[in-house]
Parts: structure tokens; C-alpha cells; sequence
């Protein structure tokens, strides 16, 4: 048994198909073949129910692949281990970011890195909450910046800011010249939110418990930019937050309103497992952010 064989086995586990599993591996499909049918075979067990189309894991798939991804993650925390101990911001660090933060934080964050840990590029992985933390305490990526609530066991999180939601209207809509105004006034207009999945549909729900739950049909977006080009298109009325409504992504056809106090907001944090060897990576990379000139509010605890 090798490495190799098991970094075979679980990508086909992840590809669910040999051919793309192969690809992902940079090598051939026979030769990725033949090795997960020799591992098969000195465990003496079937992995993959191989069907037109589609691999699926059996019982036994199931558990070795599971056990394959910690041997593969602590083999790879070796040189992670030794770099630690020579300069923890020299190699790339890979950072994962929900969809709803990512386009707003990493321009300011990567310039700051350029000034504080040139040596220490992101390798970034932009995606849902819940991919994320699976691919955090898989050792896939290192950290993880997401919004609360998130509180799994063996990852720690270190508070970043807080930032308010705010309402963007159609610039010809009553509400454009509006001062302020109370959640529950939303409840009676088409309100746009993201598509199921998308932890800030939840936030913006949750915090606003005025709002009427929308059916499943709704009128929904794949990404904050699709709901401001709806908004801006005259379609309705949506809530971003404060990091989306900089400067740089206004819009002249579509005017923000601030809630009523108190307003709702969402706290953002660094997470990542709780023997990552580059703590330090972690501190000065929270110590960026949240020096970035972003409309945030760093809780005291934090500062």
C-alpha cells in the first residue's frame, strides 16, 4: 500500500469516474486503474461499484476512503511541520472564502499581504460554508473565513469584524429617498435573496425573523452581483452587506437604504484545525484583515 495508491482511491471517490480521476492525478487511466485494483486486492475487499457512467463506493469503499483522507493529511503535514519550523509566512497558504466575501475582502487582503508576508501567496478556494468546513478538517485548505455560526469540533475561530446589512432598492423606488427602514416593512416587497445553500440567505433571514420564509421557487441569485444587477434592473428589492457597497461596486441605478436600529449584521471569523503548525500565518493573516480599510467594525476582543 502507498501513498499514491491512496491518493488514487480518493480521487476517484471525489470524481466518482475513473477517466476524470486520472485527469485530476495527471495520469493514465489504466495505470490509476491497475493501482486501485491492486490496493483492492491486497485488502482483499471491493472500493467502487463500477456501473455505465458512474462509480459509486461500496460499505467497505466507504470507511478506507474516509481513513485514506487522515493518512493523506497527516502525510502531508510533514513538510508542513518542518516549514513551520523555519518561517511559518514562507510558502503558500491556502485560504478557503464564502462566495458572499470573497469578491469584497480579497483585492484589500491581498494587497496587505504584499506589504506584511510577501513570501506567503493564497491559494484560494471560493465556495459554500459547508464545503468548506469539510475541506478544512479534511486538510484540504489550511483556514477559512465564514460567518457565524460555526462551531465544529478540532477547529478553532478567531473573531474578524462585524459588518451591517444594508437594503438596496431600484433608484426609482419609493424607498430611494427613504432615511431608514424597519424590517418588517420588507415583508411586502419582492424581496431578492441567494439560491438555497448560501449561508447569507439564512443570516439575512434569520436576522430579519419579520420577513416572511419565500417558497422554494422565489426569485433567487446565484451571487451578491447577480441580486444588485436584478435590483438595478427593476425586479425588486435586496439586502447586502456593508463590504458589497464600497466605493468601487456602486451603481448608479440602485440607491441603499440602512435599516431601522437596531440593525441587523453578520460576524465574520478565521477558522482552521486546531493543530495547524503555521499559528503564526493564522495570527498575522487575522491581524490584516483586520486592519483593512473596509466598512467593518473589529469587535473589542479582537482588536
Amino acid at each position: 500500500m502507498t501513498l499514491t495508491e491512496l491518493r488514487y482511491v480518493v480521487a476517484v471517490a471525489d470524481e466518482r469516474n475513473f477517466s476524470r480521476a486520472a485527469e485530476r492525478c495527471f495520469v493514465s487511466q489504466p495505470s490509476l486503474s491497475a493501482s486501485v485494483k491492486k490496493l483492492e486486492e491486497e485488502l482483499g475487499a471491493r472500493l467502487f461499484e463500477r456501473g455505465p457512467g458512474d462509480v459509486l463506493l461500496t460499505e467497505t469503499g466507504i470507511a478506507v476512503v474516509a481513513q485514506a483522507r487522515r493518512v493523506l493529511d497527516e502525510a502531508g503535514r510533514v513538510k508542513a511541520v518542518a516549514k513551520a519550523r523555519t518561517d511559518p509566512l514562507v510558502g503558500p497558504l491556502r485560504v478557503g472564502v464564502i462566495h458572499t466575501i470573497a469578491p469584497y475582502l480579497l483585492p484589500e487582503l491581498v494587497l496587505g499581504l504584499r506589504h506584511a508576508a510577501r513570501e506567503m501567496p493564497l491559494d484560494i478556494e471560493e465556495n459554500l460554508t459547508a464545503n468548506l468546513d469539510q475541506m478544512l478538517r479534511a486538510g484540504q485548505i489550511d483556514v477559512a473565513i465564514l460567518a457565524l455560526p460555526y462551531a465544529p469540533a478540532g477547529v478553532e475561530t478567531l473573531p474578524l469584524y462585524d459588518e451591517e446589512f444594508r437594503i438596496v432598492v431600484p433608484a426609482g423606488h419609493a424607498w430611494a429617498r427613504r432615511k431608514a427602514i424597519a424590517p418588517d416593512e420588507l415583508d411586502a416587497e419582492n424581496l431578492l435573496l441567494l439560491s438555497i445553500g448560501h449561508c447569507f440567505r439564512d443570516q439575512v433571514l434569520d436576522a430579519c425573523s419579520e420577513f416572511s420564509r419565500p417558497t422554494s421557487g422565489g426569485k433567487q441569485g446565484n451571487s451578491l452581483e447577480t441580486l444588485r444587477s436584478m435590483v438595478a434592473s427593476g425586479l425588486g428589492i435586496s439586502v447586502l452587506p456593508a463590504s458589497a457597497l464600497t466605493p468601487r461596486h456602486t451603481s448608479p441605478l440602485v440607491r441603499v437604504v440602512d435599516f431601522a436600529a437596531p440593525r441587523p449584521s453578520r460576524r465574520v471569523v478565521l477558522a482552521w484545525r486546531s493543530d495547524f503548525p503555521r499559528q503564526t500565518a493564522v495570527r498575522l493573516l487575522g491581524q490584516v484583515i483586520r486592519q483593512l480599510d473596509l466598512p467593518i467594525i473589529v469587535p473589542a476582543a479582537a482588536a
